[in-house]
């Protein structure tokens, strides 16, 4: 799946959810080394785990992040 994100220097997240577990989550832009990090983070885990964990994180004084949009596009398919 690839989602659009918004307010964040990533231009788009793809990811896959199989069976209520996120894989293969690839930042399009955004600082490389952080959403790499962000992506081997999430790996394997519950979407709902990291919903939980990643929601509201801010960039700076922007009001997202990578990490929050990841918790968004998540939320966007959970439902």
């Amino acid at each position: 799946m690839t989602y659009k994100t918004s307010g964040t220097c990533s231009q788009a997240i793809n990811f896959d959810v199989e069976d209520g577990i996120v894989k293969n989550v690839k930042f399009i832009g955004g600082c490389n080394g952080n959403t790499q990090g962000v992506g081997a983070l999430v790996e394997g885990m519950k979407v709902e785990e990291v919903i939980a964990r990643l929601k509201g994180i801010k960039c700076g004084m922007r009001p997202t992040s990578c990490p929050d949009q990841l918790a968004r596009a998540l939320e966007s398919i959970n439902g």
